[in-house]
């Protein structure tokens, strides 16, 4: 591997592919060398936007060039695990898109095989390189929300239905990831409740709740089957609350100077509590492609020999969550334990 370009492959050139290969072909210090996907359809294209890319259907195409340092993982969940373990048994660091795996030990797998073997294991967390929810870490760090009570997500849609995935395996990785990461915590249980309409036995809705230590909550709503396309994040502490609007461009993040305060000398039991009405306050934040960032980090992490903020082991977290909250909805919505 040269010191500071790092020669990739990518495999999956399907929906989300092409962003991936779009973003890492940008950078200065990457190389895009070959990409591969089974229709020949997709490969065509590819290679009339970068007729420099080597194009195959082969996967062992990548595993067996010399040249590549990492691969790119893009294709379906059902595909991830067995691409990962060829990948990481070829001595390849490897980038795979959310979730890492569809069950535990397949994670605990590859987890282990990536540290035992010194290689970078990085999942698509995408939303925990946003600089939207960077400056919602800080505000909780520097305890400005005051004590944190909960938090709520929406991320809803009409479209974009999936076959082999149900709504909550697709859209919860990017709030579970970023729940744990906002409140630098693991929840200690899970329960959720999911409904199918357009296809047997695939959820088109679900709802989900986590419970974190110290009585915080998080409620997530998940579904591709809504009027309104809501991408929301909402954290409500003691002294402020918060609210993140990833469809906004330039206002994404207000912070609302709300609460309720603890009144002391007051003469009756409704007066101990009185609502408090402050202003809001819009942060200016630098954005840049949350893509791009998470790009570039996975690039960092291999040269620099560093752990990936959206480790392997930060993967399989998520993968517990969903394991359990995926037993949960099989049971009708009864609480399960997570143990990490």
């Amino acid at each position: 591997m040269k010191e500071s370009k790092i020669t990739l492959g990518l495999v999956g050139l399907g929906y989300w592919g092409p962003n991936l290969l779009r973003n890492f072909d940008q950078l200065p210090n990457c190389c895009v060398k070959i990409c591969c996907d089974l229709d020949p359809s997709r490969l065509e294209s590819i290679k009339a936007q970068y007729p420099y890319l080597t194009v195959t259907a082969n996967y062992n195409d990548l595993l067996s060039d010399p040249d590549l340092d990492a691969i790119v993982i893009a294709t379906p969940a059902r595909t991830h695990y067995t691409f990962a373990l060829k990948a990481l048994q070829h001595g390849k660091h490897l980038f795979i898109e959310k979730p890492l795996t569809l069950e535990v030990q397949h994670a605990i797998e590859l987890v282990e095989l990536s540290e035992a073997g010194g290689l970078i294991l990085m999942v698509g967390h995408l939303m925990e390189y946003h600089p939207a929810i960077e400056k919602l870490r800080e505000l909780i760090q520097s305890e400005e929300l005051g004590q944190i009570y909960y938090l709520y997500a929406q991320r809803v849609n009409l479209g974009r239905i999936r076959y082999d995935e149900n709504a909550m395996w697709s859209l919860a990785p990017h709030d579970f990831s970023v729940a744990m990461y906002l409140l630098d915590a693991e929840p200690e249980n899970v329960s959720a409740r999911g409904a199918t309409y357009l296809q047997d036995g695939i959820d088109d809705v679900v709802f989900v709740n986590l419970q974190f230590p110290g009585g915080v909550m998080a409620h997530i709503q998940l579904s591709w089957l809504d009027p309104h396309k809501l991408r929301l994040t909402t954290i409500v502490g003691s002294e402020k609350m918060v609210v993140f609007d990833d469809m906004e461009t330039t206002e994404m993040v207000k912070i609302y100077n709300k609460g309720v305060n603890h009144n002391g000398g007051y003469t009756s039991y409704g007066e101990a509590l009185s609502p408090r009405f402050g202003d809001v306050t819009i942060p200016y934040i630098k954005m840049t492609e949350p893509l791009k960032l998470e790009c570039q980090h996975f690039l960092d992490c291999i040269i620099n020999h560093r752990k990936p903020r959206s480790d392997g082991r930060d993967g399989l977290r998520v993968v517990r969550v969903l394991q359990a909250a995926q037993q949960s909805r099989n049971r009708n919505g009864e609480p399960v334990g997570i143990r990490m």
